[in-house]
């Protein structure tokens, strides 16, 4: 009798039988595209990226508010400083859960944060998206 391998990089695939006898090959799953540093996942859309591509913010008198330098004591939220990004977080209710706190959140000062980012990088003759 054939052992499923319980490794979560691995799954079973059950080849052709061939004069009777069953055979079972294990073929690996494509590796992740390799992250150098720590790895978050964004609020918004729940993808994984590296630290440096994500904005933090925390918790400020119930409002929250963005740290671009990383330093602001408390529990932080990552996410891409991206407009749909923040309005999927939104919608979601994604902040108060990673932020551990009750209550509804004042997002205008991150949402003006984000905006005025957006506006600085579409503005320096990049396009979205590249």
């Amino acid at each position: 009798m054939p052992r499923w391998s319980r490794r979560p990089d691995r799954y079973p695939v059950r080849q052709s039988e061939s004069e009777g006898i069953e055979s079972l090959v294990v073929r690996r799953r494509e590796p992740e595209p390799l992250i150098t540093g720590p790895v978050r996942t964004c609020v918004g859309c729940r993808a994984k990226a590296s630290d440096s591509e994500l904005l933090r913010a925390v918790v400020r008198d119930e409002t929250v508010v963005p740290d671009p330098r990383r330093r602001l004591a408390g529990r932080g939220a990552w996410m891409h400083p991206d407009p749909a990004c923040l309005r999927a977080a939104e919608r979601r209710r994604a902040f108060p859960r990673a932020l551990r706190v009750q209550g509804a959140l004042d997002l205008a000062v991150l949402t003006a944060h984000i905006e005025s980012v957006q506006l600085g990088s579409n503005a320096a003759g990049t396009p979205r998206g590249e």
